[in-house]
């Protein structure tokens, strides 16, 4: 009933499934130890996430000196693991995680092994026998070093869209092989882990979603009696696709200018994005609103009649959960798993990348009668609310841990 949990950089204000995930094992009395290779006390606000960094183990944060201490002594007791343990290394290194293949990759590993022959020293001290990471990229290398040298299971939960973009590079092969099992987050990441997956593995790749909380969102709040309005929650990065949906707005103001958008979140690309704002003559019709915390999210998506998500790459958006369970329905790309989430009764697909398509979908949103708005509303509401309970989900990972991958 013990656990290891790991994750590259945490808590982050973007990570609070793993946190609810992490809290949801602990109410089935599961004791967790939190650790993360990175800290980013800077960039959190939130009550939440602040007390959950007094909880997180940060490997990083020790220091070189404490970390030879903890893993050179521990790596030096079992010289048969440790050498195994430092060939997968240099041979994940050759591959070019992180890095290009060769020296520089070799290099990066090396400081991979290290991290991992800490933790697994963390780990046998701590009695925790499995090492749970979030994320198939670093947090996971390092996991499956701490597993081969110490004599533990581990096992990943696999997001993207980072992975899926260089599989070879994340040794992704390598690592389902070696894990006691491995988690997607929707149909759509296991099919892409079974692409590069061999065959006689598929069987431990599992489908455990993301979560919320039911009990954080009563029923929802009456649409507002206002013009159409929209929300988009996110960090302002490439990704996001918000230039675009910059551009469709344009496009749908030459046919009505009462509907707004209002932008929550930050990031690199803000001043651009004000930029074109105001290039386009939508000071009027779009709203930044920098970051806010869980509660300010949620009051804005009860004053708006639905959230738009025009990204380029997603996992599986919590955002869309969230709004869902708000009662309100979604205009999203038809990206990786957003169309296990987004049906025509609760919401709107359109092509990535295509501005006129979300300029029509923006437009067919505008139109639609608020009875039948909020009627998609609450059918969201019923799906994520059957699919998407954290503790139901957490049970299914229960399942696994307990069983060794075979649920």
């Amino acid at each position: 009933m013990k656990l290891a949990y790991l994750v590259n950089t945490y808590p982050q204000p973007s990570h609070s499934f793993i946190r609810r995930e992490v809290q949801a094992l602990e109410r089935m009395e599961w004791q967790i130890h939190r650790f993360a290779l990175r800290s980013n006390r800077a960039a959190l606000v939130d009550a939440a996430d602040l007390a959950e960094e007094t909880r997180t183990e940060h490997i990083l944060k020790q220091g070189l000196g404490p970390l030879l201490r903890q893993a050179l002594p521990f790596a030096l007791r079992r010289p048969a693991a440790t050498w195994r343990s430092l060939r997968l290394a240099l041979a994940c290194g050759a591959r070019g995680a992180g890095g290009p293949a060769g020296t520089g990759g070799r290099l990066r590993h090396l400081i991979y092994w290290l991290e991992g022959a800490y933790l697994a020293a963390r780990c046998h001290a701590l009695r925790l026998p499995h090492i749970h990471a979030h994320f198939g990229t670093n947090s996971a290398t390092v996991a499956m070093l701490a597993a081969e040298l110490g004599g533990l299971r581990f096992s990943m939960t696999v997001h993207g869209p980072e992975e899926f973009d260089a599989p070879h590079a994340h040794n992704l092969a390598e690592k389902t092989a070696r894990a006691a099992f491995t988690v997607a987050i929707s149909s759509f990441g296991r099919g892409q882990l079974c692409r590069w997956a061999d065959l006689a593995h598929w069987r431990r790749i599992y489908v455990v979603h993301c979560g919320i909380e039911p009990w954080r969102f009563p029923a929802p709040a009456p649409l507002p009696q206002t013009p159409p309005k929209l929300v988009a929650i996110g960090r302002l990065t490439e990704q996001k696709g918000i230039p675009l949906l910059i551009e469709a707005m344009a496009l749908v103001a030459r046919q009505r200018r009462d509907l707004h958008l209002t932008l929550i979140g930050d990031g690199p690309f803000r001043s651009l994005l004000e930029a074109q704002i105001a290039r386009a003559g939508l000071q009027q019709q779009i709203t930044l609103t920098g970051w806010l915390d869980e509660a300010g999210v949620r009051d804005h998506l009860a004053q708006a009649h639905a959230l738009v998500l025009p990204s380029f790459a997603e996992g599986l958006p919590m955002v869309v959960m969230e709004a869902f369970a708000a009662g309100r329905p979604v205009i999203a790309s038809a990206i990786n798993g957003v169309p296990e989430l987004v049906t025509a009764d609760t919401g709107w697909l359109v092509p990535s990348g295509d501005p006129q398509a979300l300029a029509t979908a923006l437009l067919t949103f505008a139109a639609t009668p608020p009875e039948r708005l909020q009627a998609m509303g609450l059918a969201a509401r019923d799906r994520v609310l059957a699919r998407h309970d954290i503790q139901t989900e957490a049970e299914k990972l229960t399942e696994l841990f307990a069983s060794g991958g075979r649920a």
